[in-house]
């Protein structure tokens, strides 16, 4: 397999960084009275990203005195924009600010390019200056420029919550201290893609099924993206939702990822139960924003 490391790596997100810094935030933030609550109030927020491309996202801020830790859902590979994840109490939007960005091509942000889902992973891969996916990073990392412009937020303990761009974010923003990530498709892409059938990474088997001219173009351009290449710049503390052992994505599957993260990193092995491994992603947080002595804030249910 050609997961290599680029010889122009660093220059590469270096000059996306740039490319973002170039272009103005331009907030524009709109109060949603419906979905605010006794404990929290809700906006609507419109950011600029490179291109310049306009994205939405909704911001929760407690009715409490800050600065408040902050939790940042990052941008995901679906096309729907949640407040919080469908499945969290909704009291978490009164212990933390939150934050969630919809990326480029999701709904809410899908003007004038609205993704196919399947199909945005590999939408413009053949190069990597038209792949959508640097402009994604960007938006990312926009997202959490203007997190951090907000007046609420302790900035020592702030929580990139997600998939890969959870851990994106942390090797190339500054601001994020702490991690909870599920690893889906930017480790080995092509190397585990080739080990399932299953979506999202079938969509890079489809994609090179039809251009197999392009494969080791096309794994050159994702190792831009390779995780493992990004372990070395994410100093934060992290959490790595693993999959069970004879899952794709198991502890040993993600050793050379975990190994290589410059902060302290534990890993969570699924307990093959969505309440047992959300109950530990929630403790963990609570324990490291909070405090040990802090109670998790958990869905009604779960409590029962």
């Amino acid at each position: 397999m050609n997961t290599i490391r680029p010889s122009d790596f660093g220059s590469f997100w270096y000059e996306l960084g740039k490319d973002l810094a170039d272009i103005p935030a331009s907030p524009e933030i709109e109060a949603i009275p419906m979905r605010s609550t006794d404990f929290a109030d809700l906006y609507g927020v419109r950011i600029t990203s490179i291109g310049p491309y306009r994205l939405y996202g909704f911001l929760s801020i407690p009715k409490s005195d800050g600065p408040l830790p902050a939790i940042y859902y990052t941008p995901k590979n679906a096309s729907v924009l949640e407040i919080i994840p469908q499945g969290t109490s909704n009291a978490i939007r009164g212990r933390y600010v939150t934050f969630s960005l919809a990326c480029r091509g999701m709904r809410n942000s899908d003007k004038p390019y609205a993704a196919m889902y399947p199909g945005q992973l590999t939408d413009g891969i053949h190069d990597p200056e038209s792949y959508v996916y640097r402009g994604i990073v960007a938006d990312t990392m926009r997202g959490l420029d203007f997190l951090m412009s907000r007046p609420e937020v302790d900035r020592n303990a702030v929580v990139a919550w997600g998939n890969d761009n959870a851990l994106l974010a942390a090797a190339l923003h500054d601001s994020v201290t702490h991690v909870v990530t599920t690893p889906a498709y930017l480790l080995n892409t092509i190397e585990m893609a080739e080990r399932t059938s299953a979506y999202p990474l079938e969509e890079f088997n489809d994609y090179i099924r039809r251009f197999p001219e392009q494969r080791d173009q096309v794994e050159n351009i994702l190792n831009y993206y390779n995780l493992k290449w990004h372990a070395q710049s994410i100093t934060a503390t992290t959490l790595v939702m693993a999959d069970h052992e004879s899952g794709l994505y198991s502890p040993q599957s993600l050793s050379s990822l975990v190994e290589g993260i410059a902060g302290e990193a534990t890993v969570h092995e699924s307990e093959r139960s969505s309440f047992r491994d959300g109950l530990f992603a929630e403790k963990w947080i609570t324990e490291n924003l909070i405090g040990e002595d802090a109670d998790p804030i958990v869905p009604a249910h779960w409590q029962e």
